[in-house]
């Protein structure tokens, strides 16, 4: 069993300059409604255009855009959550047809890991009680259900077949599709303080970074503390209108 202490990494798969290309668009879509047509668009006209139409609430304009973020080393709980947006576009790592077993060129029954996310913030080798008086750690629950799918995968049991028994914490890869509109509605729920600390932490660093590249659509999310294990949570700024 390899135990992941999760960071939060991501790769943008769009480039930057793709994604200020689609700045431009936004702002002929946005004229078109105001039938405010200029000669010549820029990347700072469509910038101040873009601030503009956010502090306006006229958030649907900035939906003519894309952008695509692949998640590795997240657990299946975070993609089950990811994928509650049904706005976006997924591609995931599939326990139907990924061997877990499978290592080189074929399987490999007796020495195989799986790969599971732990909670940062608890220790994965303190010792809890089960309520049959045996004492075990949050690690050897996991080697256990480990045992469990090597069992199955031994007994002929196909992959598709013996997933049932793996665990919400198992390594997942995502990757993600969605326009700015629905990124921004992403993070304002996943970034905020009730969310689970797993998929805050991969947004939170994801949102920061896009920040950077797209300060005009996401600058209004705003550090608003931190929660009881240190881990940052954002709030949209509200504007007047």
């Amino acid at each position: 069993m390899q135990i992941i202490k999760n960071k939060p990494i991501f790769e943008i798969l769009s480039s930057e300059k793709e994604l200020q290309e689609q700045l431009l668009r936004i702002e002929r879509a946005g004229r078109t409604c105001y039938q405010s047509n200029k000669k010549e668009i820029t990347l700072e006209t469509a910038q101040k255009f873009i601030k503009m139409l956010l502090q306006r609430g006229h958030e649907s304009v900035i939906e003519h855009s894309n952008l695509t973020v692949k998640f590795p080393n997240v657990s299946r709980g975070f993609t089950h959550e990811m994928v509650r947006h049904r706005l976006c576009s997924f591609s995931q790592e599939s326990t139907r047809y990924v061997d877990y077993a499978k290592t080189g060129e074929g399987p490999d029954l007796e020495n195989f890991q799986l790969k599971c996310v732990a909670p940062p913030h608890l220790d994965e080798n303190k010792k809890v009680i089960l309520e049959d008086g045996r004492e075990m750690s949050f690690v050897e629950m996991l080697k256990e259900q480990e045992k469990f799918y090597r069992a199955l995968r031994k007994a002929n049991w196909l992959p598709q077949d013996a997933r049932q028994i793996l665990p919400i914490g198992l390594k997942a890869e995502i990757i993600v599709s969605a326009n700015f509109r629905q990124w921004r509605h992403i993070f304002e729920l996943r970034c905020g303080l009730a969310s689970h600390w797993e998929i805050r932490s991969v947004l939170v660093a994801l949102l920061l970074k896009l920040k950077e590249i797209l300060p005009c659509v996401f600058d209004d999310f705003i550090l608003a503390g931190q929660d009881a294990n240190g881990l940052n949570y954002f709030i949209k700024e509200k504007h007047e209108q």
